[in-house]
C-alpha cells in the first residue's frame, strides 16, 4: 500500500455536541475511537489536529499523537493541510473526529481509490467515498450529503459530478439515484496544500460544502462506492446509541 499518513481533525467546539472528542462514558474518550480504528490500516501513521490543548493533553494520555493548529481554520481540510504540513506520506486521509465505528477496511478503500485515480489521464484533486442511501435516512433531508457520479473513467474509477444538500438528480422519471456521501478524503501532499490557496466559491458558500469548492475551480474528484456508512457522532441522541453499541460488544 502507498505510504499514507491518517489526519483526524478534532475541535472542542461542537455547536450540537460541546465537547464531543472528549466524552468518554464507553471508558475512552471519543477520540480515541477514531484513532484505534484509523491505526488498524496497515502501513500508515496517524495524528490528531486539534486546536484545543484539552484535546492534546487526552490523546497524549493514551499515547496518541497530536498537533496544535490554528483555531481560525474555516475546514476541517484546512487544519488537515497544517498538520501534514512538512510530512513525507505520498496521501494524506483525512479521517472525521466523531467516526469511532468507522471501518479501517473503508479507510484502505479510499486509499486504494486515490492511488489509482492518480493514474489517470485525468488525475483526481482528491478522493472520497459513497454509499447507496439507507432505507432509514431520508434522500430528501439537507443534513444527508447527496452525491452523483460519472461512469468509470480510464483509471476504472467514478468521479463527482455534482454535490448537494438538496435532492438530485429531480426524480421526474428514471431510476437514477443519488449516492450517500461520506465525510471522509484522499490527497495528495501537493493537492492537499494547494487547497487553501483555492479561493472560497459561490456554490459552496450556499451549500455551505466545501468539496464545492474543489469542483467550482476545475478539479476533479474521484468517488470510490463502499456497501454502507459508519454511525458518526453529531448528537447527544448519538453518542447515546454509541454508548450502547460499544456496551454489547
Amino acid at each position: 500500500m502507498t505510504r499514507a499518513l491518517i489526519v483526524i481533525p478534532a475541535r472542542y467546539a461542537s455547536s450540537r455536541l460541546p465537547g464531543k472528542p472528549l466524552l468518554a462514558e464507553t471508558g475512552k474518550p471519543l477520540i480515541q475511537h477514531t484513532v484505534e480504528q484509523a491505526m488498524k490500516v496497515n502501513g500508515v501513521e496517524v495524528v490528531v489536529a486539534t486546536d484545543d490543548e484539552r484535546i492534546i493533553e487526552a490523546v497524549n494520555a493514551f499515547g496518541g499523537n497530536a498537533v496544535m493548529t490554528d483555531p481560525a481554520h474555516q475546514s476541517g481540510t484546512d487544519r488537515v493541510a497544517e498538520a501534514a504540513r512538512g510530512h513525507d506520506a505520498e496521501i494524506i486521509v483525512n479521517v472525521q473526529g466523531d467516526e469511532p465505528e468507522i471501518d479501517p477496511e473503508v479507510i484502505s478503500l479510499l486509499i486504494e481509490t486515490h492511488a489509482a485515480a492518480q493514474t489517470s489521464t485525468r488525475p483526481a484533486f482528491t478522493s472520497t467515498l459513497v454509499c447507496p442511501f439507507p432505507e432509514d435516512t431520508d434522500p430528501a433531508g439537507p443534513n444527508a450529503v447527496k452525491a452523483v457520479l460519472s461512469a468509470p473513467d480510464d483509471s476504472g474509477v467514478r468521479s463527482a459530478l455534482y454535490f448537494s444538500r438538496s435532492l438530485i438528480p429531480y426524480p421526474r422519471s428514471g431510476e437514477a439515484r443519488p449516492f450517500l456521501h461520506l465525510g471522509l478524503y484522499a490527497f495528495t501532499k501537493e493537492s492537499l496544500q494547494a487547497f487553501p490557496t483555492l479561493s472560497r466559491t459561490p456554490l459552496e458558500q450556499t451549500e455551505s460544502l466545501e468539496q464545492l469548492r474543489i469542483l467550482e475551480h476545475g478539479h476533479r474528484i474521484a468517488c470510490g462506492v463502499v456497501r454502507e456508512a459508519a454511525p458518526g457522532i453529531d448528537t447527544p441522541e448519538d453518542y447515546a446509541g454509541f454508548i450502547k453499541r460499544q456496551a454489547a460488544l
